[in-house]
């Protein structure tokens, strides 16, 4: 099992090389950045974590470029976005963007993607709330098509292009792995549908319980729709510092537990790091 590291990186984080660097150095397999482009000042939609929105959703920066720094520093680290918004984002556009960074890095980015959940956020971008999930998908089927084909079109109700061409071509073959976030059932069904892996969290669970219960019931979704449950492999995010529940994770087969770092300075990030380096030796 893997060990990651997310971080909303602000102008008052540790920033994304250091970070990087940091992890690296204890073990860890990789570094994630979510992403908001702007927060609506209405604040209509409740944020799923509840309570007050935090600060650092306000302030983060672009994910694309803080990985590109976190890339630039590490030769070994893997690179994620934890999540990009699809839904708010050009996938021409952003197509290249992952193509890029994947051969800036050498082949070390990995696609975590989302729906959203912030109505008002992604209405600014002209996408409508309730075909989103849809949306996403063509996007994605879309970008698939321009990694892999010289000339790539593709034809759907909300995606719509004649043949281009495009390149620079990921690192990665076919392309890098697209890891869908959301919770079960909704999230594990896009997964099996689009995805090369599948981000539930742990704190949020969803109706049929704790991810130890969603978990075997991914799996068995994948079998039935003709998968091997290898291909689609489960990362956790948001993992408390519990050596029991990371054993069990372990046990389980999760391919990647991931913790979610305070978007801080150093001497507030670096010994929350250390400690995860212990459970990492631990956990094995």
């Amino acid at each position: 099992m893997h060990f990651g590291a997310s971080m909303f990186f602000t102008d008052y984080s540790m920033t994304s090389a250091a970070l990087a660097k940091a992890l690296e150095d204890r073990g860890f397999e990789s570094v994630w950045a979510p992403e908001h482009s702007h927060i609506p000042a209405s604040r209509k939609s409740p944020w799923p974590g509840g309570g007050d929105l935090p600060k650092m959703y306000y302030d983060v920066m672009d994910p694309f470029v803080t990985l590109t720094a976190a890339a630039a520093a590490t030769t070994t680290l893997k690179i994620g976005t934890g999540v990009c918004l699809v839904n708010q984002r050009d996938p021409i556009q952003t197509a290249k963007l992952v193509a890029s960074i994947d051969r800036i890095s050498g082949g070390r980015f990995l696609f975590g993607i989302g729906i959203g959940w912030n109505e008002e956020e992604m209405e600014n971008h002209g996408t409508v709330f309730k075909t989103r999930a849809k949306l996403v998908r063509e996007r994605v089927e879309a970008m698939k098509a321009i990694w892999t084909g010289d000339k790539a079109e593709y034809h759907g109700e909300f995606v719509n292009f004649e043949p281009l061409m495009s390149w620079p071509k990921p690192v990665q073959q076919p392309h890098p792995p697209v890891i869908v976030g959301g919770a079960f059932p909704h999230g594990a069904r896009r997964a099996v549908r689009y995805g090369e892996g599948w981000i539930p969290l742990a704190g949020r669970p969803g109706p049929d319980g704790d991810v130890s219960n969603t978990v075997p019931l991914f799996r068995a979704m994948l079998k039935e729709a003709g998968r091997d449950p290898e291909s689609c492999p489960v990362s956790i995010f948001g993992a408390g510092e519990n050596a029991d529940t990371l054993k069990q994770y372990r046990d389980l087969g999760i391919a990647r537990v991931s913790v979610a770092l305070p978007a801080a300075a150093e001497d507030v990030v670096l010994p929350i790091l250390d400690r995860w380096a212990a459970l990492i030796r631990e956990v094995g």
